[in-house]
Order: C-alpha cells, then structure tokens, then sequence
C-alpha cells in the first residue's frame, strides 16, 4: 500500500526550497538552454527582491521559489517557470513590465502582468481593488492558461503561512480561496490543488468546524489504518491472481470535503460512508471494467453508489470507476478505478493537456470543455464596468456542475444543481431559451421552472412569436439565462420607452402647430441637446427619456426646441394649457383613474373619453396605451396639478429567494419610507422563489420609486416590478 503522491506528514518540517531543487525537478523534461534561462530569471528575480523578507522572516524570495517548485512538479513548461520565478517583480519591486519584456520575451511579461494585483487605484475601496484583480486575472486567462497555474501554485504557498497574518486578513483570503480559486482549480480538474486550496482555507473560514471534523477524523483515521492495508491487501492478492496488473493507494477522505457533504446532504459525520477509499491504478480503459467486474464478484456493492465516470466524464473531464464495497466485517470502502493518464489528468487536470499540447502552437487550448464555462463566462460579462458585479456574477457561475441530463439526441449537458428546463434551453443556444415556451421531460410536459435531475431527458418547446417577459427570470437559476433575458428585456423597454417618447413629442409639436421638415427637426435636435445634455445626445435617447417619464415635455421645451419666439411660445403655451385638463381632484366623477395601470401623481398620462363614463386617466407605460389599443381620436392631454395633494394605491410584484421573515423586511423598507401596505400576499412560485404581491399606498411616483429602490436593494430580492 502507498499513500497518495505528493502527501506529506502533518506537522513535519520542511526545509526551504533551492533553485538546484528546481533544476532537478524540470531537468527530467526541459534541457540545458532551458535551465540556463531559468537560471537568469532566478537571478534577476534575486535581485529585485534583494532585502525584501516576508512575514513570516523568510527572504522574499522563498516564496518565488516554492512556488516554481510546485509548478515544476506539475512538469509545466519553460515559460510558466521563468514566469513563477517573477511573478511578483511587478507587483513588489520597483521592475517595470518593459524591463521584464525587454529580458524574457513578450510572452513571459504577458503571464507575469497578468498575475499582477491591481494596486494603482489607491482611492478605491481594498474590496473594489480584490475584485477588480480578480476579473483581471479571469480575464487573462481567456488570452493564457498558465496565468491560472501560476496563480494557484501563489495561492498554495500563500494559505501556508497565512498564520502570520492577522486574523481578518486571513479569513478574506481564505474565504476568496473557496469562493474563486478552489472552484477554478476543480473546473480545470486540476484535483491535487483544488485539494490543497480548500482544506489549507478550511480551517481559518470555519475554525471551529475545521476543528471538530479534525478531532473526529484523527481517531478513526487511525483506526482505519489497519482495516485500510488489510482490505489494500486482499485487493492486491486478488488482481494478482488474476494478471491484472495494478497499483494500490489508500486516502482517508479530506477535512473540508466531509464538511461539505455534510453540509450539502445533511448528514452527520457517521454517514460520509467514503470516509475510507482505495484507489487502483492500471494501464488500460479494458483492465479498468475487468477490474471492477472481478471486486464486484468479490464483495457484494452499493448499487446506488456506483458511478461510471469513464463512459460519461465530469464537465472538467475527470474520469474514473467509482464503486463502494461491503467487506465480511461490514466496513465500507470506496474503490476508485482509473488509468495512469485518467489519474494524471484528475491530479493535474488541464495543466496535464497542456503539458502535451504542440509547441508550435500558442495560447489556451481552444478544443478543451474545460475552457468553454470560461469563455462563455467572459462573454457574458464583458460588458460589465463594474468589478464587484462580476466578481458576483463569477461567483455564481463556478457552483459546481452536478446534475446531468440529456437531449433527445442523447447529448449530455451539465448544468448546476436545481437548474431548471429553462436553463437547460439557453445552455442549449440563447435564442432557443429566449423562444421556449415549454419542455419535455422524459416524455411528459413540463413547465420553463421544472427543476431537472442527472439523467432526464430534456426537450424544449418553442415558438417565434413567444417573446421573453420579466416572470420568466423567476424560472431561470443559471447566471447565464438570467444575463440573456435581461439583456434582452432591457434592450426592449430601451424600444419601447423610446417608441412612447417619440409619440409624445410628436403629438405636442403636432398640437403647438409647429412646421415640420427634416431642416426644422435637425434644428431641433441640436437644440435640445445644448438644453437637456447626455439626456439628448441623439434623438432616440431622448425619446427612450421622455418615454421613462425623465424628461417632461411641454410647450415651453418644444418652443425652445424650434427656436419659437417668447411671445409665441408664450400664446402657445396659453392655447395648450387651456386644452389641457389638469387633475386637481381624483374624486372627480368625471375623472377617474385607470384600474388597469394605476396611475400616480407625477408620471407622464394620457387621458381617454368614454362614452357615458367621462375621463379615464392612463399611464403612459399601460399596455393599451403602449400597444396603441386607445383610439387616438379619444385621448386627452391631462396633467397633474400640483396642488393635488392625495394618496394613491400602486401594485408592486417583488420576486426573491424564499427565506424566513421575508415579508418582514419588505413591509420595514416601505415603512421606512413613510408608505402603506394596503395589502400583502406572499406565495412560492418555483423551488427555493417566493413571490409576494404588494398594494402600497403612496403621495407620488417619487415616494414610489424610492420603496422599489429600497425593496431592491434587500439581499435576497432578485426583481421588483410595477404591475
């Protein structure tokens, strides 16, 4: 029995890294030119690092040097190396990444500068600066895939002397650890890192669970040594018997991953159940199945527990048997079966293809799945100015994949736990997700918020003339759909907003008798934007901002607009105000307003005369209004007077993550603002979504968008909507 490559003793001292430990690490796979290079960066790191110590009274340069080491192990190429070596010159050294270009070429500069913390915004907040390094380094990646070894290997090495930092700055670096560079590395299938990375921050993010699951493991890791080398044995004896050949390690199940399934499965410590595995490596995909087939014969197995990892691979490619065995002692152990390369591709996972990639070629490999949640991923937030948005955004995207389902072709799309048929359609292509109306589960239909689970089969249902609408948000979990349908429900309001400005600036050009002509609207444009700034830069903007009701449109702007003489604009604005009913009195029997959209004081309306029922006041965002359903010929210009001094009842739909004492914070962010719940009705809409429908009483729309600001700025709101 052999324990696990690269594992070493807990607590024992270990002595500090030498460049002559590199050279004999990479002089098995790189040659003398190689060495003399690195031999240069090592010297050029030594000297613009020369007097710098660390925290912990270890020379600077220690930590370049563990960090290459690492690295090396990996068998990573020249490059990557001289770039460990350096990656820290720019960051904390006077050297300029011209001086590093002008030494070791463009490409090492590129992977340095791209490992490169962003410090130079000194008046941003260190959480703005953390994130903006972070979507820097993401992004870099799309360009280089080594920029992420390097800064894995920086990461492992720095987790090891957290200790002498102090104690907040440990925990924010470890919690980073888990919520970005763990996910990263086990995206990669980069398993031996992902390892090292998550139980190094264990136990400074959760000290007190690190500490119990360590006081619990010790005992029975000890008791379970005995058991481990027998049931090692038997398998060995039993391979051998029959010409499989074979080699046998043993591992005791990490802290951090038993905390995790607890945690994700609810369970206590006794019922992790691969506390206890053996690994068997062999040399091909044949021995791997006669393998498994020989110990199922041996030892009765947990049906459910077994996984065939070879024929259906992880989204990071892993690959392996995995089976759990029950011996005559009634002890259960995992087995895991793989060849060398599948064990070398679970440890090292990309930075092993990469080791094999051609070397005439350049950058990321552009064929790898690995990479494509990456790409995907920098594309959907290259818009984004924001660092901290994306760091969100990115956050969310690395929940680890673990549902895997099927298209009725029999391709297999992963998705993360609860994904719903939604998501499925847009991983499938953004305008299928954005034309779905419906699904195929296994045969049977299912609604867009049907939650899917590993094996469905899944096939969705569209139509050209379905369009996209804001509830469909609630059915999509993944940060993908949710991107698309954003993107394409505001470019909508963006149309739609700009359609209805549009024709309000024409109905009030139109009412003042202004001439018309493509000189005069020219004219007019320019003007406007001298008067109204960003706000009219181009036509359409300022449509889409009178359409939001941002910019109110009279007699007087227009006037301006055209260049009306005082005296005109005055007479016109006379002749429209006189034409103009203004609504001084909601009780009014001959004015009443709208029940459909449910105007409020100080948003732009439309008046409308029906036959025996006097003035309807509408919003000018209401659906008939907007879809021109209201005869043109009925509708009146209205306004608000201000004098009116009224409450008004408006709807609001807010949609959030179903959590304990949700309605309480809501009715506390409208009371905080001097509003009125008239009525309250909460639901769940869709698994883990609540949905409560509000009627709040109000002054005027300004009081209105303050309490929809405030109710979208709780934590777990994810929509408020005017309905």
């Amino acid at each position: 029995m052999r324990t696990r490559p690269g594992a070493t003793r807990a607590g024992a001292a270990r002595a500090l890294v030498r460049f002559d430990d590199i050279v004999e690490k990479a002089a098995s796979y790189i040659d003398e030119k190689d060495v003399a290079v690195l031999r240069k960066a090592y010297v050029f790191a030594g000297q613009a690092h020369q007097g710098q110590v660390r925290r912990s009274g270890e020379p600077y340069l220690s930590h370049p040097l563990e960090v290459t080491a690492y690295l090396a192990d990996m068998r990573l190429d020249r490059t990557t190396l001289v770039a460990a070596l350096l990656h820290d010159v720019l960051e904390d050294t006077s050297t300029t990444a011209a001086a590093v270009r002008e030494s070791f070429g463009k490409e090492v500069a590129g992977l340095v500068e791209g490992v490169t913390k962003i410090s130079r915004v000194q008046e941003v907040s260190p959480e703005a600066r953390r994130a903006e390094t972070v979507r820097k380094i993401i992004l870099a990646m799309t360009d280089d895939i080594r920029v992420i070894f390097i800064k894995l290997a920086d990461r492992v090495h720095n987790l090891k002397t957290l200790r002498f930092l102090d104690k907040e700055k440990r925990r924010q670096i470890a919690r980073e650890t888990l919520d970005i560079y763990a996910p990263i590395a086990n995206r990669l299938g980069m398993g031996r890192i992902r390892a090292e990375l998550e139980d190094l921050s264990f136990r400074y993010v959760a000290p007190e669970e690190y500490a119990k699951i360590a006081a619990a493991v010790e005992p029975r890791r000890r008791a379970a040594e005995a058991d481990l080398a027998a049931m090692a044995k038997a398998l060995a004896e039993l391979l051998a018997a029959n010409g499989l050949p074979a080699e046998i390690f043993s591992r005791v199940k990490r802290p951090h991953s038993i905390w995790s399934k607890m945690k994700r499965r609810d369970i206590d410590f006794d019922q992790v159940f691969d506390f206890l595995a053996l690994r068997v490596i062999t040399g091909t995909v044949k021995d791997c199945y006669a393998i498994l087939g020989i110990i199922h014969q041996r030892w009765p197995h947990l049906p459910q527990r077994f996984r065939d990892f070879v024929a259906m691979p992880k989204p990071n490619l892993y690959q392996a048997l995995h089976t759990t065995v029950i011996t005559g002692g009634r002890k259960m152990f995992e087995i895991q079966i793989r060849t060398r390369d599948m064990h070398d591709l679970a440890e090292n996972g990309i930075a092993a293809h990469w080791r094999y990639k051609d070397e005439a070629s350049a950058g990321p490999l552009p064929e790898d799945r690995r990479l494509h949640w990456l790409r995907e991923m920098a594309a959907l937030f290259e818009e984004k100015k924001d660092p901290q948005e994306f760091l969100r955004g990115l956050k969310t995207n690395l929940i680890p994949e673990e549902v895997y389902v099927f298209t009725p072709k029999g391709r297999v799309v992963d998705l993360p736990s609860g994904a719903t048929v939604l998501d499925f359609a847009f991983k499938i292509h953004t305008e299928i997700g954005l034309h779905a109306t419906g699904g195929r589960v296994n045969g049977t239909p299912a609604p867009l918020k049907a939650v899917l689970k590993t094996g469905d089969i899944v096939e969705v249902l569209t139509s050209p003339d379905r369009e996209p609408t804001r509830g469909m948000l609630a059915a999509a979990t993944t940060t993908g759909a949710r991107q698309h349908l954003k993107r394409w429900l505001n470019l909508r309001s963006r149309a739609a907003g700009a359609a209805v400005g549009r024709r309000i600036w024409e109905r009030e050009v139109r009412k003042l008798g202004l001439p018309a002509g493509s000189r005069r609207e020219a004219e007019a444009a320019r003007r406007l934007a001298a008067i109204l700034g960003p706000r009219a830069a181009t036509m359409e903007e300022f449509h889409r901002q009178v359409g939001l009701g941002r910019i109110v449109v009279d007699a007087g702007l227009v006037a301006a607009a055209f260049g009306d003489t005082p005296a005109r604009a005055a007479a016109r604005r006379g002749r429209a105000a006189a034409r103009r009913v203004r609504i001084k009195d909601i009780d009014d029997p001959a004015i009443r307003l709208a029940k459909c959209c449910a105007p409020v004081k100080g948003e732009p309306v439309v008046g409308y005369l029906t036959a025996g029922r006097g003035l309807t006041v509408h919003s000018l965002r209401c659906a008939l209004v907007t879809k021109e359903l209201l005869d043109a010929q009925r509708q009146v210009e209205v306004a608000w007077d201000a004098s009116l001094a009224a409450t008004f009842k408006a709807r609001l739909m807010v949609k959030a993550h179903d959590i304990p004492g949700l309605l309480a914070q809501v009715a506390t962010a409208v009371a905080g603002l001097e509003g009125n719940i008239a009525k309250a009705e909460a639901s769940a809409i869709a698994e883990g979504r609540a949905r409560i429908r509000l009627e709040v009483l109000i002054r005027d729309i300004r009081q209105l968008e303050a309490i929809a600001r405030r109710i979208s700025g709780l934590k777990d709101v994810l929509s408020v909507d005017r309905v």
